[in-house]
């Protein structure tokens, strides 16, 4: 473990010593607040559940957001307890307030990365923009230093199982059989 704790480290340093520029201090903060609770994915939700044509993707992406809430942010976090990088770094300045509890897996990354595939099942040209935004949103965390990238890549991995296994609930209870 001890290892890839280093290897972590070693590319969030990297990643902050290498990318940082004016450019992404200002626009990657932005970006990050767009998935902060899932804000942008529940809006997406939200929009879905309007229109009945859309409403069995709206369902299917609002269970995915809330399987990666009680998942990954209610279980693994606390189980896990890992510490976020700043923690670690203390010689870097946050650019933006520090976040709250733990750091494994990114809560930001699996719920975009839930909310992103829903969209994509229902669009898939509007969801490879989506899928585009989520990865966006998954990289700011490494470079605002909240996250390593184990926390995002497993958040990423939740976040896809989560959507798979909504996509497959709503098919079993029919709502939706041609998701």
């Amino acid at each position: 473990m001890d290892t890839i704790f280093q290897a972590d480290l070693t590319i969030v340093t990297w990643i902050h010593e290498h990318l940082s520029c004016a450019f992404l201090d200002w626009l990657l903060p932005f970006i990050t607040t767009l998935g902060n609770s899932g804000f942008i994915w529940l809006v997406f939700s939200v929009l879905l559940l309007w229109s009945k044509k859309t409403r069995p993707y709206g369902v299917m992406c609002a269970l995915a957001l809330l399987m990666t809430t009680l998942i990954g942010e209610f279980a693994i976090k606390n189980l896990v307890g890992r510490l976020r990088p700043f923690s670690h770094l203390p010689q870097l300045t946050l650019l933006i307030s520090p976040p709250s509890g733990f750091s494994f897996p990114s809560g930001h990354s699996s719920s975009s990365f839930a909310g992103a595939l829903c969209i994509y099942f229902m669009d898939k040209k509007l969801g490879r923009c989506a899928l585009v935004l989520a990865g966006l949103i998954a990289f700011s965390r490494l470079y605002l230093t909240v996250h390593y990238l184990t926390d995002v890549a497993c958040g990423i991995a939740l976040g896809i199982a989560c959507a798979y296994l909504s996509r497959r609930i709503c098919r079993k209870f029919s709502w939706g059989k041609n998701l």
